[in-house]
This record gives C-alpha cells, structure tokens and sequence, in this order.
C-alpha cells in the first residue's frame, strides 16, 4: 500500500523538531512529503497537516527559528500541579486504554485555556489535503480512539485542536455534540494505523509509554512482524518543557543536525529497492 509517514506528539518543542528532521532529510535527499498516507497525533497533527498539504518545509523549518508567538509575557502553557498529580495517578492506575482515556477525557473538562487561537497560530492551513490524512483523538467520554480525516465532516481546525487538547493543559474540542481530547492518550504515534503500508517512517519526539499508553516501539515491531519495513526516529534527549515556545527553536536546530546522521537509513527504508 505504499508508504506511510507517522507524526508523534510532543508539544511546541516537538513541532520544531520534527520540521528540523523532515527539513534536514530532505536536505540530504530524503524527502519524506511523498507519503501516500500521513498520520499526525498531537502536535504531529499541526506538523501532519502541512506536510500532507504540501508546504515548503525549507520554509516550515525557518518559521520555527522565528520569536515565539504571543506576547512573551505571558506564561508557557503548563499543567499544574494538581492536575500533573491527578494525570499520574489515571496513567498508573490502569493499562486499558479505554479507560485511561475516559479518566483524562474528566480531568481536560476542567481546563479553561485557550486553545483554538493557539492552534490557529501554528496552522497556516485550513483545508483538508488531498494526500490522505489521519488525525488522532480520544473521546473524552468512552475513552475511544477517533480518527478524523476528510471524509469525516469535521473542519481540519477542529481536528488538529482536538487531537492537541493535552488533558489539564488545555479544555477538549466539541465536534457534533462529542468531546475529544489528545490522540496521546492512547499512543503517542498511533504508528498501529500504518498497518498495511510497505515502507514507514515514525517521527517520534516522544518514544516511550507507561501504564496504558503504548510505546512507539511495540507498536512499530508489529508493524514490522505484518512485513513492513519501519524507522523509527526519536530524539536522542529530551527538550525539557515541551510547551514553553522558547525551547522550539533549539529543539527545531537539534532536529536539523540529527538528520544529517539519518540520512542513510531513512533512505533505505523509504525509497531502496
């Protein structure tokens, strides 16, 4: 069925790092926009989107170099931290998926955040492309995995927003009378819906799981076990607060550099005989 380009989740510190990876494989020959189908959960649905649509990522990976958007007085967006504890405690205390999704899906009611303008300021498109997208959500009330595509009747906006509304941080997005929260509930690539594609790539700034949410690499070796030729690529450190707009920059820079070494192996997978 081709190739598949997965986008994990990882706040505004993952939005630019993985325009530095895309940008700097594409640099090296690598170019990763060809996909026949692109999956974005979270911050990889911002990223996801544009990439589907075919934006200039020369261009993507300089805007994340730019000053910050919003007024810089105004404190990153973070989970505070009786939410952090509540989060914690729903993560650890069960591995059903389903049901740490129903418990998160309560804990996001709480939040008054903005959100929508947040999400339109990193969204330069409105339209939904026409190289198949999948955008990741949970519903906040059954737990269960949604997936939004163009076919689904929902506004691209209101599809990244939801999949982005991290629970405790930012409130869930209503759309035809349900309440989504972030596709990183579940998994932070949801890598399992490449199922089927020959070659795949999953860009993943954050690669571990705990408790019910599953780890990149599971969900890549099954990948792997259905005949298909899968790389998985993480960060080598973390970014530190993945919402605080001045770590984009650097963490979009270490994206850049890490691509160079990639280049090789990325290729062999996507594009080798």
């Amino acid at each position: 069925m081709g190739k598949a380009l997965v986008l994990g989740g990882g706040g505004l510190t993952g939005i630019g790092w993985e325009w530095g990876i895309l940008s700097g494989l594409a640099a090296h020959g690598v170019d990763l926009t060809d996909a026949d189908l692109v999956i974005g959960t979270s911050a990889g649905s911002v990223v996801g989107a544009q990439v589907a649509t075919g934006v200039d990522l020369e261009e993507r990976f300089a805007s994340q170099l730019a000053a910050p958007i919003g007024d810089p007085r105004d404190p990153p967006a973070r989970m505070g931290r009786a939410d952090l504890a509540r989060s914690a405690w729903a993560v650890l205390s069960t591995r059903e998926p389903d049901r740490l999704g129903a418990r998160l899906g309560r804990l996001a009611l709480a939040s008054r955040t903005p959100h929508r303008s947040t999400i339109r300021a990193h969204l330069p498109v409105r339209e939904w492309p026409v190289t198949p997208l999948l955008i990741t959500a949970v519903d906040a009330a059954s737990g269960e995995l949604t997936v939004f595509d163009r076919d689904h009747g929902v506004s691209l906006l209101d599809a990244v927003g939801a999949s982005c509304a991290v629970p405790g941080v930012y409130p869930p997005v209503a759309v035809d009378g349900r309440s989504y929260i972030d596709g990183g509930v579940r998994s932070a690539t949801n890598a399992d819906l490449a199922r089927g594609h020959e070659r795949v790539v999953i860009i993943a700034p954050i690669a571990a799981g705990f408790g019910a949410i599953r780890p990149v690499a599971s969900q890549a070796e099954a990948l792997r076990e259905t005949g298909s030729r899968v790389l998985v690529i993480s960060p080598p450190t973390r970014f530190g607060r993945s919402l605080d707009p001045t770590r984009r920059a650097p963490a979009a820079r270490a994206g850049r550099a890490q691509a160079a070494a990639l280049a090789e192996s990325a290729a062999v997978v996507w594009s080798a005989p």
